[in-house]
């Protein structure tokens, strides 16, 4: 496995993995899939100032991980939303770790000492979501700072969002 950082070209792969977590899982409150075009616009307008990482074996891309400042106040420059997608058939092999911890390390090189994480939960794991994503939040020295209730809904259920972070 190897991890660098995301191109605008690798926009339809990236999109690939994204989009059954759109369509088969409340991880992400998006209801319908971007296009390709919109996907590599995203890609190129959170580059432009945080990373963008893909990491890739001999089958393709496996997972990308991405950070943006977390409002868009000067005083919020220090600090960054995190994101992780895994292939869901990778899950579970330390990919993850592996671009999480890269995304940290060049985080804290450009001067960022709050990594926040926005994370769909729901008090009884269901086919939607599982508590997966607090869990590997955890892992990597995350802590849970904030619970906002019933604030998104998605397969006519409601889901809470809880606020994970690491200080650096």
């Amino acid at each position: 496995m190897t991890i660098r950082n995301a191109t605008p070209d690798d926009a339809e792969e990236l999109l690939a993995i994204y989009t059954p977590y759109i369509e088969q899982t409340a991880i992400t409150f998006e209801y319908v899939a971007p296009s390709v075009e919109e996907f590599r616009q995203r890609i190129i307008t959170f580059q432009k100032t945080h990373p963008y990482l893909v990491a890739e074996d001999e089958s393709g891309i496996i997972g990308y991980s991405y950070a943006h400042q977390l409002k868009d106040r000067a005083a919020f420059m220090h600090s960054a939303e995190t994101t992780i997608y895994i292939r869901r058939d990778y899950r579970g092999k330390g990919v993850g770790r592996a671009l999480y911890t890269e995304l940290e390390k060049r985080l804290r090189q450009q001067g960022v000492v709050g990594m926040y994480a926005s994370i769909a939960w729901t008090d009884t794991p269901n086919e939607y979501l599982t508590h997966n994503s607090p869990e590997f939040h955890a892992h990597m020295g995350y802590v849970k700072c904030a619970h906002f209730h019933r604030c998104g809904f998605k397969f006519d259920k409601w889901f809470d969002i809880i606020w994970m972070e690491k200080l650096s």
